[in-house]
C-alpha cells in the first residue's frame, strides 16, 4: 500500500536492534497518539486524519463513517494480572487507499508500543470479525462520509428519517448491511428492518431461527433509540403472513403490495467457504509457494520465514521472529492479493507473531505443542518499556501488574442440609450424618444439599468418584442422581465431581472432610476380590498417614497418602497414626494457621488420643521407622487448577458431534433459551440449558459436557475429571451468575428469545415463569432450614466466613461438641471451638449496607449475649428466639427448638470485652510474645483485643476492620505481629 503524504517510517535494517516482539521498528517513530494506550481495560479508538492517529470521543464509540479508516484497540485485564491485547483495524468501503496503508503501519507501531504481542485484525466493512462486533453490540451502521475524501459526517439529527432496508444476519453478534428499497432485496432467509419515519418493521424470514429474528431486535432497538430519539412504534412482521394481517399489509404496502418471494440459491461465496479446507503457503520475496506436507503441524513453521494459512473466511499471516522487516511487509502484501482474486470468498487477515498464536490459529494444525521453543521472557517486556520511558511515553500499561490475591470464595450459602449416599452396586446406602464427610478413594458417592436461595430453595445434586472407583458403579451414581433431579423437577445444579478436583462449594459444605484408601462398597470389593487385588482399605488400628489441606475451619481436609517418607512434604502438616501410636508433623513451610487445622483433624480422626508432635528436621527414629526410613520428598505446594478468565461458548450437539461458538464480550442476554451454552472457567465448566431446549438434549448436558473437555476446544489440557456443573435456566446458583451482571427476573421470563424481547420493546410487562413456592426439604435427618423470606435475609449474610453452620449436625460437630461434654476426651493440644461474631464476608453484594434478618439479629444477639459456640442438630431459629433469655437459652430443653449454649467461662482475672470475649494485652497476643496467651483461636487474635486498645492499634473499629476484605484484614494484622 502507498503511504502518499503521510509520516516516513524508519525502519532498522539489523536483527540486533529488534525488541522483545522482534519488530524491527525504531521507537522513536512510535506515534505520540498512542502514549498511554493499553494501561486499563476498555477501548480505546483513533480516526486516520491527514495520517495521523486522531483519538475518537468516547461518546463516539461505535459510531463509524464509510470513507474512513480506524486503529480500535481493545485491552483485557485477565486475572494472572497482565494485560491482553487485540488491535483492530477497520477500513470503510469508501476510505481511500492511502489512508487505508496508514492506519495498517499505525496498527505495528501500536504494536510496538505494548510490547509487540497484540494480535492484529483487518477489518473489512461488512466483513468484519464476530470479535471485532462484539465490542459494540448490538450492532454498527457505519455512516456516509470520511475526511479524507472530503465527504461530510452525516450528523444523526439530521437524520430526516428516509426509509431505510437493512439485512440482518448472525446468531450471536449482528451483521447490519444496508441494501436497496426493493422488494427484491427480500429473502427468505434472513432478516430485514424496514425503518421509515413513523415506524421500524422487523421482518423475519421463514428460515431464520429464532436466535436471530430475538438478536434483530436488538438492533431494532439500537434504530429506535438512536434515530427516533425512542419515539416511534415497532412492528414484527413473519413472512408468510398475508393482507390479512394488519402489520403485514401496511409493511407490503411500502413495497407497492405484496407477492412471493423467490427462493434465492446459496452465493457462490457461501459454497466455497463449505468447501473449502485450509492450505499453508511458506512467502519468499513476496511469491507464495505451497507447503507440501500430510498433515499440518507446528514444525512446519520456522522462525526465519514468514507464512500464510489461507483458511477461507481468514487469512493467517504468521511471522517469525528471526524475520526481516521486508519479508514481512512482502507477506502482508502477498496476503492481500490474494484476498483481492476473483476465485475466492472474501475474508479478513489476522497477524500474528511468533509465540503469541491465537487459539483459533492453533486449533487449524493437527499438532501443536503446548509450549514452544521461542523465548518470551518478561525482561525483553521490560526493555521496551525502558525504551520507550527514556523517550518521553509513558508506559504504565506495558508492564504486568501483580493480580490481587483474594481468598476463593464458595459463593454458597453454607447453612443448609446435607445428605449423602454411598453407591453400593446399582443401588444407594444413605449415610449417617457422623459419617457423610468420611469417602473413601475406592467408592463413589452421591450427595444432596439444600440450601436457602435469594427467593426460594435452592438444590445442589452431586455426585463424587474416588480415583479409584469403579466405571460400574459410576454410571449407577449418575443414573441415581439424574432420578433425584428428576423428582426435583430439575430444579436442582447438578454436579459431576472427582477426588483431587473438587471446586471450593464442595469443600464449604462438608467443611471436615476426610478421604479414606481403599472401599466399602460391594461392587468396589467384589472388584479387587475377581482381580486379587490386595485390599488397602483404611482401618483405625493400621498404619495410615494423613496430608492435611485447607484454608480454616470451615475448609479443611485430611487425605489419606502412603505411610511412607516420599509422601512428605515441606509444605503441609500430616497425621501418622499406628495403634495407638499418634504422630503430628509439621514441614518446615508451614503456619501457624496450617498448625491449627492439624490440631482440629486430629480431634475427628483420633479424639482420644495424645499426639507426639514432630517438626521437620527434629524427627525421632520411631516416626521415621513407621514410615520405612527417610527419604526424599518434595517441598512445593500440590498445584490445583486455578479458575481461568471465563469463556462462553454456544453448543450444537447433533448424532454424537458436538460443534461451539466462541462469544466474544459476553453478557446475560447472549443466553438464549433456546440453547445450551457452556461457561468454561478451565478449573470448573457450567453447562447452562435454557427453558426451551428440547428434552432430549436437556437429558444429555452431562454429555456435552463431557465432550466439551474431550475436545479441549481452547487447547487448555483440560482433565476429564474437570469439575461439571449443570445449570437450569431459572434456577442459576450465584456461584454461576457472578460471571455476569445477573437479572434473576430475564430468566423467568415465559416464551422464547424473540417473544420476550418483542414484549419488552412493546412497553408490555414481561411474563415470568411461576415462581416455585418455598418447599419444605424432605425428611434429613436433621433440623428444618433456616427461614429466608427476603424481608428477613440478607443475603450478604449468608456468605459470613464466621457464619455458624445451622443444620443437621457434621462428623465436625459431633467431634467437638464432644470436647465440651467430656473434656477429658479433648485433645489438650487443640485450641478449643471460639467465639465468633457475625461479619458480612468481603466481596459479597452490599455487605457494608444490607439489614441484619430477624433470624440473623437472633443469633447475634444470642452469639454476644451468651457466647455460642456450638448449635445442636435440633436447632430451629426463627425470629421469636430474640425474645428468648440468655437464661432460658443456657439450658438445655428437648421438648422444644430452643438454642442450646454452651459456655466457656471467664477467668476470674480476665476482663470481657463487647463481643463477650476476654480480652487481653497486646503484648500477650503477637506472635512473638514471650508470654503468649494459650487456648485462643490463634487465627483472630485481634479479636481478644478491648475495643480501645483494638482502635488504637489498627485505627479503627473491630465493625469497620470486619468489613474490609480478607487480604487487607491480614495485611494489617502482620504489620502488628497478628497473623
Amino acid at each position: 500500500m502507498r503511504n502518499v503524504g503521510g509520516p516516513k517510517l524508519k525502519w532498522a535494517d539489523s536483527p540486533s536492534t529488534t525488541t522483545q516482539a522482534n519488530m524491527a521498528v525504531s521507537m522513536r517513530d512510535v506515534d505520540p497518539a498512542f502514549q498511554g494506550a493499553g494501561q486499563k481495560a476498555g477501548l480505546e479508538i483513533w480516526r486516520i486524519e491527514n495520517f495521523r492517529p486522531v483519538p475518537v470521543p468516547k461518546a463516539s464509540y461505535g459510531k463509524f463513517f464509510t470513507g474512513d479508516s480506524y486503529v480500535v484497540l481493545k485491552t483485557t485485564a485477565l486475572k494472572s494480572g497482565a494485560f491482553r491485547h487485540d488491535i483492530h483495524y477497520w477500513l470503510g468501503k469508501d476510505t481511500s487507499q492511502d489512508e487505508a496503508g496508514t492506519a495498517a503501519i499505525k496498527t505495528v507501531e501500536l504494536d510496538v508500543a505494548l510490547g509487540g504481542r497484540a494480535v492484529q485484525y483487518r477489518e473489512m466493512q461488512g466483513h468484519e470479525t464476530e470479535k471485532f462486533l462484539s465490542y459494540f453490540k448490538p450492532c454498527i451502521i457505519p455512516q456516509q462520509g470520511g475526511v479524507a475524501s472530503g465527504f461530510k459526517h452525516a450528523e444523526i439529527n439530521e437524520h430526516e428519517h428516509e426509509t431505510r432496508l437493512f439485512v440482518c444476519k448472525g446468531k450471536h453478534v449482528v451483521h447490519v448491511k444496508e441494501v436497496p428499497f426493493s422488494r427484491s432485496s427480500l429473502s427468505h432467509d434472513d432478516i430485514f428492518i424496514l425503518d421509515t419515519k413513523s415506524k421500524i418493521f422487523q421482518f423475519n424470514g421463514s428460515n431464520s431461527s429464532i436466535q436471530e429474528r430475538a438478536k434483530a431486535l436488538e438492533v431494532v432497538q439500537y434504530i429506535k433509540d438512536t434515530y427516533h430519539e425512542g419515539k416511534c412504534e415497532v412492528a414484527a412482521v413473519e413472512d408468510g403472513k398475508l393482507m390479512a394481517d394488519a402489520e403485514a399489509g401496511e409493511f407490503w404496502g411500502l413495497f407497492g403490495g405484496f407477492a412471493p418471494l423467490p427462493r434465492k440459491a446459496a452465493s457462490e461465496d457461501d459454497k466455497k467457504i463449505d468447501t473449502f479446507s485450509p492450505k499453508l503457503f511458506c512467502i519468499e520475496k513476496g511469491k507464495l509457494s505451497p507447503v507440501e506436507a500430510a498433515s499440518l503441524t507446528r514444525e512446519l513453521l520456522e522462525t526465519n520465514k514468514c507464512y500464510l494459512l489461507d483458511c477461507g473466511v481468514e487469512a493467517f499471516v504468521w511471522t517469525g521472529r528471526n524475520t526481516s522487516l521486508e519479508e514481512r511487509k512482502s507477506a502482508s502484501a502477498a496476503a492481500e492479493e490474494l484476498l483481492h482474486g476473483s476465485d475466492r470468498p472474501k475474508a479478513h487477515i489476522i497477524r500474528l507473531i511468533e509465540g503469541f498464536e491465537t487459539v483459533m490459529f492453533r486449533s487449524k494444525f493437527d499438532a501443536w505443542p503446548q509450549t514452544t521453543d521461542v523465548t518470551v521472557s518478561e525482561d525483553g517486556r521490560g526493555k521496551v518499556a525502558a525504551l520507550l520511558k527514556r523517550q518521553g511515553l509513558n508506559v504504565k500499561g506495558l508492564m504486568k501488574a501483580a493480580p490481587v490475591k483474594e481468598e476463593p470464595q464458595p459463593y454458597i450459602d453454607c447453612t443448609g442440609n446435607l445428605q449423602v449416599w454411598r453407591v453400593n452396586g446399582q443401588e444407594k446406602t444413605l449415610l449417617s450424618s457422623s459419617d457423610q464427610s468420611k469417602f473413601y478413594s475406592g467408592d463413589c458417592y452421591i450427595f444432596q444439599y439444600t440450601y436457602p436461595g435469594e427467593d426460594n430453595e435452592e438444590y445442589l445434586v452431586g455426585t463424587w468418584f474416588g480415583k479409584k472407583s469403579i466405571e460400574e458403579e459410576r454410571s449407577a451414581a449418575i443414573s441415581l442422581a439424574n432420578k433425584m433431579a428428576e423428582s426435583l423437577k430439575l430444579q436442582a445444579v447438578q454436579a459431576r465431581l472427582y477426588e483431587g478436583k473438587e471446586p471450593i462449594q464442595f469443600f464449604s459444605i462438608f467443611q471436615s472432610f476426610i478421604v479414606y484408601k481403599g472401599g466399602v462398597s460391594s461392587g468396589y470389593k467384589n472388584f479387587i476380590a475377581e482381580n486379587g487385588i490386595a485390599d488397602d482399605t483404611y482401618t483405625e488400628d493400621g498404619l495410615a498417614l494423613f496430608r492435611v489441606q485447607g484454608s480454616g475451619p470451615d475448609n479443611m481436609q485430611a487425605i489419606q497418602v502412603e505411610p511412607v517418607a516420599s509422601s512428605l512434604n515441606s509444605s503441609y502438616c500430616f497425621i501418622l497414626h499406628s495403634g495407638d501410636t499418634v504422630f503430628t508433623w509439621s514441614g518446615s513451610l508451614t503456619t501457624s494457621d496450617d498448625q491449627e487445622l492439624i490440631e482440629r483433624q486430629l480431634d475427628l480422626l483420633k479424639p482420644n488420643v495424645q499426639s507426639k508432635p514432630q517438626k521437620e528436621g527434629t524427627e525421632t527414629e520411631l516416626f521415621w521407622s513407621l514410615l520405612g526410613g527417610k527419604s526424599e520428598y518434595p517441598s512445593q505446594k500440590i498445584g490445583r487448577e486455578s479458575e481461568n478468565d471465563p469463556h462462553l461458548f454456544s453448543c450444537t450437539f447433533f448424532k454424537g458431534n458436538l460443534k461451539v461458538t466462541e462469544i466474544f464480550s459476553f453478557t446475560q442476554d447472549d443466553l438464549m433459551t433456546e440453547d445450551v451454552f457452556i461457561l468454561d472457567c478451565q478449573s470448573d465448566i457450567f453447562v447452562w440449558v435454557g427453558q426451551q431446549v428440547d428434552t432430549k438434549t436437556k437429558s444429555l448436558a452431562l454429555t456435552i459436557g463431557e465432550k466439551f473437555l474431550e475436545h479441549d476446544f481452547l487447547l487448555e489440557k483440560l482433565a476429564k475429571e474437570t469439575s461439571i456443573f449443570i445449570v437450569m435456566e431459572g434456577r442459576e446458583p450465584q456461584f454461576f451468575t457472578r460471571f455476569f451482571t445477573w437479572d434473576s427476573a430475564k430468566s423467568l421470563m415465559h416464551g422464547n428469545s424473540f417473544q420476550r424481547k418483542l414484549t419488552i420493546m412493546k412497553g408490555g410487562v414481561a411474563p415470568t415463569v411461576d415462581k416455585p413456592k418455598r418447599r419444605a426439604p424432605a425428611s434429613y435427618g436433621g433440623r428444618s432450614s433456616v427461614p429466608t423470606d427476603k424481608s428477613q435475609r440478607s443475603r450478604s449474610m449468608s456468605f459470613s466466613p464466621d457464619r455458624v453452620r445451622v443444620r443437621g449436625r457434621s462428623p465436625a460437630f459431633n467431634a467437638l461438641a464432644a470436647t465440651f461434654e467430656n473434656a477429658n476426651t479433648r485433645n489438650l493440644s487443640t485450641p478449643p471451638p471460639v467465639v465468633r461474631k457475625l461479619y458480612p464476608k468481603s466481596g459479597t453484594p452490599d455487605s457494608a449496607t444490607a439489614p441484619r434478618s430477624a433470624a440473623i439479629a437472633a443469633l447475634t444477639s444470642s452469639f454476644e449475649t451468651t457466647k455460642v459456640n456450638l448449635i445442636p442438630k435440633s436447632t430451629k431459629v426463627s425470629p421469636e428466639a430474640n425474645k428468648v433469655s440468655s437464661e432460658t437459652n443456657a439450658k438445655e430443653s428437648p421438648k422444644n427448638n430452643r438454642i442450646e449454649v454452651i459456655q466457656e467461662d471467664t477467668k476470674e482475672d480476665e476482663a470481657e470485652d463487647d463481643d463477650g470475649l476476654p480480652t487481653f494485652p497486646y503484648e500477650r497476643l503477637t506472635t512473638s510474645s514471650s508470654d503468649p496467651v494459650t487456648e485462643i483461636d490463634v487465627t483472630k487474635r485481634e479479636s481478644y483485643l478491648s475495643s480501645s486498645e483494638f482502635k488504637e492499634k489498627f485505627g479503627m473499629t473491630k465493625d469497620a476492620f470486619y468489613k474490609l476484605p480478607k487480604w487487607k484484614q491480614n495485611k494489617l494484622k502482620m504489620g502488628l505481629l497478628l497473623f
